[in-house]
């Protein structure tokens, strides 16, 4: 058990450090690559700051301990804790029902059960290494349950939660069988961020249908006794980023840009290479994007000698069924593909089915003319903000589906449907043969959104409004009151 408290407190699935076990058994821990962990790294060591969260293994029980001025409090999880919460209840009844069932998804009894277990469990570990008022903030759908149930064991606390997903409408939600429980446990909160306004607005709407709460703008009054007492809870758009200026220092490293030219070199010096990255997930719409590709070869309105399509797709929860099948639909149709209109020296499509480093992810965006992110559903899409940090040139042209959340900052993109075809196919050709000067124009204006955007300015948005939070009623402030102030954050 650990005796020290902290406060300030990130509760998240997966801990920021990943497990490295040497030859000689000796364990060592390794930061994880990611926004979330760059954003909060500063912060966290400036409050003396804990994080608690999954080691990524199971059945491994850890004793807390430091990483790099940072407390780690791992949550241990069984084989069946990983079955049944993470890849059946999150990742099989939330994450396509979140995603517009795009996917159908699977409710069950005993997946639901564990994953009220396993947030009780986090819940617990939080309010025993939290300090008196500390600020805790709560990351994402496997967790959604975690602020109502911390807000029982330690009402003292300033509790923040973000949801990284989409939110879906109401008719989509009111599927869930558990919906009146999973609003219960977000409003827990004190402070519920959303990735778009869309999405704090589908929430504070099913708030309204649930429970009848009164609403207003980005407050909800929410009754904490059976007395009438309320407190607000600010339910608002924040959305993430990235570390811009640090992908943007890395791509402009000579060995990347080296990488880059060596890249265009191996595929032959196209005249335009396409990019799609990804991981491999069915609200990705990585089918979309070779379809309209594989069209247009079969239409002759591209040709194989001067366009390359390079797909990298990040294996993904590959025990889950789902997923184990669009693995094998895309790689017949890749197969499929590269058999119609191949060559002896040109493939169309160059697939690859691995995750890199960020070194030679920042050499592919540097080697793409286009990059295609069709995306049928996602929250934010932090690989179409990574091609505009990797882009000092200028260059390049974003094509982004409408309905991943960069689309409501990343204006200048092409945004498609990338449910039409045809308008696909139209938007891609017409990326293509884009002028330099309208390249420029788009990319330098993008690159501007995400350079003032950045993940530091996203955490210190959030955590200013959460902090004005603190100890404050509904009957302190008006609701108008809360709304400019939240608006001026």
């Amino acid at each position: 058990m650990d005796d020290e408290l902290y406060s300030f407190v990130v509760v998240s699935n997966r801990l920021p450090v990943d497990r490295v076990v040497d030859e000689s058994g000796a364990t060592t821990w390794r930061q994880s690559p990611g926004g979330l962990v760059t954003a909060l790294e500063p912060v966290m060591r400036a409050a003396d700051g804990a994080w608690v969260g999954w080691a990524g293994q199971p059945d491994l029980e850890l004793s807390p301990f430091d990483n790099d001025g940072i407390r780690i409090v791992p949550v241990p999880l069984s084989v069946t804790d990983i079955e049944l919460y993470y890849e059946g209840f999150s990742n099989d009844t939330i994450w396509p029902l979140y995603h517009d069932v795009i996917a159908q998804p699977s409710y069950h009894r005993e997946w639901w059960d564990r994953y009220v277990h396993v947030n009780r469990r986090f819940a617990e570990a939080t309010a025993k290494v939290s300090a008196e008022g500390a600020t805790v903030w709560v990351q994402d759908y496997q967790l959604q349950l975690v602020p109502r149930m911390l807000r029982e064991l330690r009402p003292d606390l300033t509790i923040g939660f973000f949801n990284h997903i989409p939110f879906p409408a109401y008719g989509i939600y009111s599927q869930l069988p558990w919906r009146k429980q999973i609003i219960e446990g977000l409003l827990g909160a004190d402070v519920i961020g959303f990735q778009r306004v869309a999405d704090a607005g589908n929430f504070t709407r099913a708030v309204r249908r649930l429970y009848a709460y009164k609403t207003s703008s980005t407050s909800i009054e929410v009754p904490r006794t059976d007395d009438g007492d309320k407190r607000q809870v600010i339910a608002k758009a924040f959305p993430i980023s990235i570390d811009a200026k640090s992908f943007e220092d890395l791509a402009q490293r000579p060995e990347v840009q080296e990488r880059a030219a060596q890249i265009r070199r191996d595929l032959g010096n196209p005249t335009t290479i396409m990019l799609g990255v990804d991981r491999l997930d069915y609200t990705k719409g990585i089918r979309h994007r070779m379809k309209a590709f594989g069209e247009l070869l079969g239409e002759q309105r591209m040709s194989v000698e001067e366009v390359a399509l390079v797909q990298v797709a990040s294996p993904s929860r590959e025990r889950v069924e789902a997923y184990m099948q669009l693995r094998d639909e895309i790689e017949l149709m890749v197969g499929r593909i590269n058999g119609d209109y191949g060559t002896i020296s040109h493939q169309p499509i160059h697939y690859l089915y691995h995750g890199y480093p960020r070194e030679e992810m920042a050499a592919l965006y540097l080697a793409a003319d286009v990059m295609l992110v069709t995306a049928l559903r996602d929250g934010m899409n932090l690989v179409a903000k990574e091609y505009v940090a990797a882009r000092k040139d200028e260059d390049g042209v974003l094509v982004l589906s409408e309905f991943a959340g960069a689309a409501d900052e990343l204006k200048s993109a092409l945004l498609v449907n990338p449910h039409d075809i045809e308008g696909l196919k139209d938007t891609i050709l017409r990326a293509a043969a884009m002028p330099r000067a309208d390249r420029r124009k788009r990319m330098r204006a993008m690159r501007r959104r995400v350079n003032e955007n950045d993940v530091a300015n996203w955490s210190a948005k959030f955590l200013r409004v959460l902090e004005a939070t603190k100890g404050r009623d509904a009957a302190d402030v008006g609701p108008a009151q809360v709304a400019a102030e939240v608006a001026a954050s």
